[in-house]
């Protein structure tokens, strides 16, 4: 494949060729920064880890320039932070198991640039080839601007492909903002109570991001624990650890549904509830 970033990079851990490696693709995740993809995948990671007939591919959009450094890293270069956040997540790759690792390298700032096609026109030719049965990407109520300039370049991205081509299922997962809001018959529940070992692994390859004091990899893991406690009042826990999801899909069946008036159903959902359980208390 031929992106419009010369610097963008194909990384297949088992050494597979590209066109086979990709077209055995059951799920794909596209995530905004390194890390993105263990933090908002991890349910998709687990279900093809090790599997013959399921395989994870991941998609990373921007090139990690950007992000914060402190301790050991606090004077490196933007291209050399680079480097090393692109060598993390190969790391990540490998650990995973993933099918495929896709960076796409691209700068955030044009990743929020609402009219530059090209970052929708690599997302639409790496679909086409790789039919992907799931795709994950971010909620469209996550709070951070790149993350949500990625969902709304991976929907006009599979807008693109005819119908029957198109994946079967969108999910929005939970980074910078948890999905914890949503009332229960609208979440995607996701049980991580499994291989919590290797969840962990997955994060501890960002060490640029942990030693710099972002420790996501304990947030994801206090988020996941959360959740699992938090998801019913009155029952014992069902689970260890649960990431929520929001069902996109219907922004692929419907090219004409607006992103945000999908989302406004969402949260109008929510003031109904929050008002109607204090009307009662009341």
């Amino acid at each position: 494949m031929k992106f419009n970033q010369s610097t963008a990079e194909i990384f297949i851990p088992d050494g597979k060729s590209l066109t086979p490696a990709l077209l055995r693709t059951t799920h794909l995740a596209i995530g905004a920064h390194p890390d993105d993809l263990e933090i908002m995948a991890a349910a998709p990671i687990l279900e093809c880890f090790q599997k013959q007939h399921q395989w994870f591919t991941g998609v990373v959009v921007t090139d990690g320039r950007g992000s914060p450094r402190a301790g050991a890293y606090r004077d490196t270069p933007d291209e050399q932070m680079r480097q090393v956040r692109l060598q993390e997540q190969r790391k990540a790759a490998i650990l995973g198991e993933y099918g495929v690792l896709v960076m796409l390298d691209y700068p955030s700032s044009q990743i929020k640039d609402g009219s530059c096609q090209e970052i929708v026109d690599d997302l639409a030719d790496l679909l086409r080839l790789a039919r992907p049965e799931v795709v994950y990407t971010h909620n469209l109520a996550d709070k951070h601007d790149t993350h949500i300039g990625v969902a709304l370049r991976t929907i006009a991205a599979i807008r693109r492909l005819p119908e029957t081509e198109r994946p079967q299922r969108l999910i929005g997962c939970e980074v910078w903002r948890s999905l914890d809001w949503m009332q229960d018959a609208d979440k995607l529940v996701f049980d991580l109570s499994g291989r919590l070992d290797l969840q962990a692994s997955l994060l501890a390859v960002f060490d640029s991001q942990i030693s710099a004091g972002k420790r996501y990899d304990l947030a994801a893991e206090a988020r996941r624990r959360a959740n699992a406690t938090y998801s019913a009042s009155h029952t014992v826990d069902q689970a260890t650890a649960v990431s929520f999801g929001m069902d996109m899909t219907p922004l692929l069946q419907d090219d004409s549904l607006d992103p945000w008036a999908f989302v406004q159903a969402y949260l109008d959902r929510f003031a109904r509830d929050v008002e109607a359980r204090l009307r009662r208390m009341q």
